[in-house]
Order: structure tokens, then C-alpha cells, then sequence
């Protein structure tokens, strides 16, 4: 039950861009930050995780927001947060190891070597350069771009760079691991 729960919580906290694009001109944005924030509550609740805490209580902040000046910006908003607070869990870790990726590289293998944890650690620095370059983005086209272009981006190519990120990542990483079996190189 609590494993289907977060996939439809996922799914719904993916498609809310659209859900705010629908929205424009439509609803009055305080219902959408209802929403919005009562998901970001079953989302914490159900895995009663530091991050989605931190977002659920973000969320509530930015519907508020969205409350007081009856506008879609702070709704629109709420991919800037997401990427902050990822990028906070992911800068502090790196400061009170072990790394958000070396916890999730562990899972799989427990006893990593020496090599694959300053990998990881090189992992989780290229990953709060790519929260900072999307939290940039998002800001920029819920400031400054149409309707269009922030769901364009928040709601498609955002999904897409993540995928290409962890592909690209998997990608190296099998090299890596590979140099690191045959000896000739570190990581």
C-alpha cells in the first residue's frame, strides 16, 4: 500500500506543472496552492522524509504567498524551491558525509571502495551544479517567460535533462568501473 501511495504522490507532484499551466486564467490560484501543498503534506507524510518536509513546508510558504496576492507566480515558483532544497540536502551532505550519492551507492553495494566514494562524492558535486542550473532556468521562466515557456521547461524539458543526467552519469560510471577492475586509472 505505502509503495503504491508514493508512486501516484510521484506522478502527481510530476504533472504539476500542467496543473498550473490548466490553471492560468481558470482557477483562482489559491486552490491550486491547496493543492499543491496538501500533496507536498501526503508526500512527506508518506515517507516522512527531511526533504519532502522541507518542501511541504516550502509549499505552504509559497501557497500562502499565492493566497495573499491572488497570482500564479509563487505556484510557479515551486520548481525553484524543489531545486533548492535539492540542492541544500546535497550541498550539506557533501559537508557532513557520507554524500546523498554514496548513501544510495551503498544500498547496492555496502563496502565501496576508497575510489568509488570520491566518485560518488565527484557525483554529488555535478549534481548540485545541475540543481543550480535548473533552479536558474525555472526562476528565469516563471519571472520572465510566457505561460508556454515555463511548462515547456518545468513541466517537459526539465524531466528530460534529469533523465539525460542520470544516463549520461551511468554511462561514466560504468567506465569508471570499468578502469578501476583492470587498474589502469583512479576514479
Amino acid at each position: 500500500m505505502q509503495a503504491g501511495v508514493k508512486v501516484v504522490l510521484t506522478a502527481a507532484t510530476v504533472v504539476y506543472p500542467l496543473v498550473v499551466y490548466l490553471g492560468f486564467g481558470r482557477w483562482n490560484p489559491v486552490w491550486i496552492a491547496l493543492l499543491l501543498a496538501g500533496l507536498m503534506v501526503l508526500r512527506a507524510w508518506s515517507g516522512r522524509d527531511p526533504v519532502w518536509l522541507a518542501a511541504a513546508a516550502g509549499a505552504a510558504l509559497l501557497g500562502a504567498a499565492a493566497g495573499l496576492d491572488g497570482s500564479y507566480l509563487p505556484l510557479k515558483l515551486y520548481p525553484l524551491m524543489v531545486s533548492a532544497v535539492l540542492l541544500a540536502v546535497f550541498s550539506f551532505s557533501l559537508l557532513r558525509p557520507p554524500t546523498v550519492v554514496e548513501r544510495i551507492a551503498r544500498l547496492g553495494e555496502p563496502d565501496l571502495p576508497p575510489e568509488a566514494v570520491a566518485y560518488t562524492r565527484k557525483v554529488t558535486i555535478a549534481w548540485c551544479g545541475f540543481f543550480v542550473v535548473n533552479g536558474g532556468i525555472s526562476a528565469a521562466t516563471a519571472l520572465w517567460g510566457s505561460e508556454q515557456s515555463w511548462l515547456l521547461y518545468n513541466g517537459l524539458l526539465s524531466y528530460v535533462f534529469i533523465g539525460l543526467f542520470f544516463a549520461g552519469e551511468w554511462m561514466l560510471r560504468r567506465r569508471v568501473r570499468a578502469r578501476l577492475a583492470t587498474g589502469s586509472g583512479h576514479g
